[in-house]
């Protein structure tokens, strides 16, 4: 009997899923009521959109995601409101009865308009109604460009430069500024572990990544030191709608790339957790006019990254924990030794860097939040150099103790935000403490260990006279455990002419203070004589900033322009500097002045859904003062212009999309021995294709292409002939060539 009822049980289950796995063209008997999600412009059905039901007397919410033809079922039993989310359309909001088929209109966007941000933020904004502009770089936007690291997909931006720097991997320069005054966050986070003053981003991938959100200029009232020059806030995907996801991905590339990741996560009523993981591999690039033997310019390295969290919700408090971890091996193998060249000296770079936070929030009432934020990041680098015989095939580990080291540092962050934003309102206001503290360790760091704290409390006021007008002043108030910091200061201006014109104004005051590294480093061998230089002195910075934006839509054809300008003026920029050249020692030093200056245009026409075609100049100039006797008394400017051009076949699901990136002649000043001479790398172009398609509903996605069209490897650069983590030369590395890419996508998601 229990044999009989067991297998009546499974029967029915069997017979529920497949009546459920068929649609609502099978189940439609007996739920009679559907709601269908329409494209405005178009009139086609909005496919996969997320959707949230909640009950405005019960509060009792439930999630769906739209079928291929925009359909989910009205199941509320009482008055309900809507929220439907996609990407590329602004996020719906209505209200719903029960015993009711609708249809709702859902407007696509104009060129990310209607991105959600969060960074610098009271609360989740609008990119179009933030006080800042804000360059959001949107998932779509990353698969389309295929890059797998941020390097890749940072080097397509207008006024924004990546440099490759060998073992030390690869820098950022943005309004005119690089290294140290660059803020990396992830999920708001700082990241740790420069090298050279420089986060590497080939160490950051962006498999799990949802969108990169991006503000230039000082930003130092809210994330204090190392952002003179702007953030850049990593933000990863989260699932919150669907109650099962998992994807694989492959990537390959002719020059040797091999990549593999893939994630689980899921969500059971108020509760989501999370894995992903994946390997990277590189064997590694010579490039013809730079290398010769076994030496590479780029080097061959192995990836391992994993992350997760577990996140908790219900009502208006939610709490958060995650972590990261990422592991590289990178080899640098050194040229055969004479005289029988049959041994050669390699080195081994491994680099550990991982962080663990909790974040929560809760929302007091309408209007009030309050958010909290802790994390513990560590990053080691361990060298490691052998002798290798390649006739024996054996490694022996040298026995000079400066060539084998390990580096730490380990960083304790904790930020708590209370804010009131009504949009209503004419007042709102944010306040907040951010508590930093920085240990580095290791026998290249001056006695050993050094530690750096940075205390602040801030603050700042929107005021909306009209409701055309916000102006947005705040202060921000720092302790510093080794330097006097001085009082900083921002006052920011929105006037939104009408939903078509609108105009940024804002002053900032910067403030920094040298890094551990700056100022304790000590880092002499056969190829490198770095020395820190405790008596460096903070830097601090005037920067003003203007930005006007216009956007028309006209039935299916939108356009847009956008004005840009920033002028940047720092005291005391920190820089590297050669002391000497008999023992070719290098440190780092105090220049009196440096300013920058830029205007960009940007152009942006769309003919919906199918057409989009984007394009931006920028145009940089840079001088220094060093002393009356060393100053460059002229802007050396520099060009960068962008164009990506693609288009969406709708019945066939292909996209197809074009990238094209000039950079103008670089300027860059080299300072040596109390003197400064100018140097400069050539202009060069570069141009990217890539198609994708999808299959079974995007369950299945094939993207190919190919990167580095022009063939572009290195670049001549005059006066720049050798530096202090490197051999010399007159040629700087841009790229490994031209390669073509393949890469899988597995995306199987269940709603309910």
């Amino acid at each position: 009997m229990r044999k009989i009822r067991f297998t009546f049980i499974y029967i029915v289950w069997l017979i529920t899923l497949a009546v459920l796995a068929a649609g609502p063209s099978s189940y439609g008997q007996r739920q009679q009521f559907f709601l269908t999600v329409i494209d405005k412009k178009s009139n086609e059905p909005v496919a996969y959109a997320n959707v949230q039901v909640e009950g405005i007397k019960s509060k009792i919410q439930k999630h769906y995601v739209t079928s291929i033809e925009g359909v989910f079922p009205n199941e509320v039993p009482e008055r309900s409101t809507v929220i439907i989310s996609c990407v590329g359309f602004e996020t719906f909001h209505d209200t719903i009865i029960p015993g009711k088929s609708m249809t709702l209109l859902m407007k696509p966007t104009v060129f990310n308009m209607s991105e959600v941000v969060v960074t610098g933020q009271y609360s989740p904004e609008r990119v179009d109604k933030s006080i800042y502009k804000i360059e959001v770089i949107s998932s779509k936007q990353i698969e389309q460009k295929a890059a797998n690291t941020m390097a890749e997909l940072l080097n397509g931006q207008v006024n924004m430069r990546v440099t490759q720097t060998g073992v030390l991997g690869t820098s950022l320069s943005m309004q005119g500024l690089s290294g140290e005054n660059v803020k990396f966050l992830v999920d708001g986070v700082p990241m740790i572990g420069r090298m050279d003053g420089n986060i590497d981003l080939n160490t950051i991938a962006l498999f799990n990544v949802d969108h990169v959100e991006i503000i230039e200029g000082p930003m130092s009232v809210i994330y204090g030191s190392n952002a003179l020059a702007g953030v850049v806030n990593i933000i990863t995907k989260e699932n919150k709608s669907n109650r099962f996801n998992t994807f694989t991905n492959a990537y390959t590339e002719s020059v040797d790339v091999f990549n593999f990741n893939g994630g689980i996560s899921a969500n059971l009523r108020n509760h989501g957790l999370a894995f992903n993981g994946g390997r990277n591999f590189f064997g590694g690039y010579s490039v013809p006019s730079m290398d010769s033997g076994r030496a590479q310019t780029y080097k061959p390295s192995r990836q391992y990254f994993f992350d997760g969290y577990y996140a908790f919700n219900r009502n208006n408090f939610r709490i958060k924990f995650a972590g990261q971890y990422f592991n590289e091996l990178l080899e640098d193998k050194g040229n055969l030794l004479p005289p029988y060249y049959e041994t050669a000296f390699d080195s081994y770079f491994t680099t550990i860097r991982y962080t663990g936070r909790v974040e929560s929030s809760l929302k007091l009432n309408k209007s009030n939040y309050l958010n909290f934020m802790a994390a513990y990041s560590g990053y080691r680098r361990i060298k490691e150099k052998f002798y290798n015989d390649l006739t024996t095939l054996t490694e022996v580990k040298t026995t000079n103790p400066d060539d084998q080291d390990t580096t730490g540092i380990t960083s304790w962050t904790a930020r708590a935000t209370y804010s009131k934003n009504d949009q209503e309102k004419k007042f709102n206001y944010q306040a907040g403490l951010d508590l930093n503290i920085e240990t580095g360790s290791g026998k290249r760091i001056l006695d050993y260990e050094q530690q750096i704290g940075d205390y602040a409390a801030f603050g700042s006021l929107n005021w909306k006279p009209v409701r055309q007008l916000s102006i947005q002043p705040g202060v921000r108030f720092i302790y510093n455990t080794k330097f006097s910091a001085p009082v900083v200061y921002a006052l920011s201006a929105k006037w939104a002419f009408n939903d078509r014109l609108s105009l940024r104004l804002s002053y900032s005051k910067g403030f920094r203070s040298p890094a551990l590294k700056e100022l304790y480093l000590y880092f002499v061998d056969v190829n490198h004589n770095v020395q820190g230089n405790p008596d460096l002195g903070s830097e601090t910075s005037n920067n003003f900033n203007l930005n006007l934006v216009f956007s028309k839509e006209r039935k299916r054809i939108a356009w847009g322009s956008e004005i840009s300008g920033f002028f940047n003026h720092v005291n005391n920029i920190i820089t590297l500097a050669q002391m000497s050249t008999a023992d070719n020692l290098y440190t780092y030093i105090n220049v009196d002045q440096y300013n920058a200056v830029s205007g960009q245009l940007g152009l942006s026409f769309r003919y919906y859904p199918s057409l989009t075609i984007q394009a931006g100049i920028s145009e940089t100039g840079r001088n220094y003062y060093f002393d009356e006797q060393n100053k460059s008394s002229k802007f050396y400017f520099s060009t960068d212009l962008t164009s990506s051009i693609s288009y969406h076949f709708i019945a066939p699901e292909i996209i197809l999309a074009l990238i094209y990136k000039y950079t103008g002649k670089t300027p860059q000043f080299i300072f040596g021995e109390g003197s400064i001479s100018e140097a400069y790398v050539d202009p060069y172009n570069t141009l990217d294709f890539t198609a994708s398609k999808g299959f079974m509903e995007n369950l299945i996605k094939i993207s190919t292409g190919v990167k580095n069209i022009f063939d572009v490897t290195a670049i001549p650069a005059v006066g720049m002939s050798g530096g202090a983590h490197s051999g010399g030369g007159d040629a700087q590395a841009i790229g490994w060539g031209r390669t073509i890419f393949l890469k899988l996508s597995i995306n199987f998601n269940k709603t309910k």
